[in-house]
């Protein structure tokens, strides 16, 4: 009896340990892909603004 408790208690354990790391890695990729995200949109930014300046010294030029 105490053998089928202490592996009954053994198992939830692995189970519990399983569901945290699981937990851990799908935080991990939402943070992942939220620095993805800011990435891109400071490329985006930074290559609107390269654009535009050269417009405005395009426009100087002429």
């Amino acid at each position: 009896m105490d053998d089928a408790k202490e592996t009954a208690k053994a198992v939830g354990e692995k189970i519990t340990d399983a569901w945290e790391d699981t937990t851990d890695r799908i935080g991990d990729k939402i943070d992942e892909a939220k620095a993805d995200a800011e990435v891109k949109k400071a490329e985006a930014e930074r290559d609107s603004v390269h654009a535009r300046n050269e417009i405005k010294e395009d426009l100087r030029d002429n």
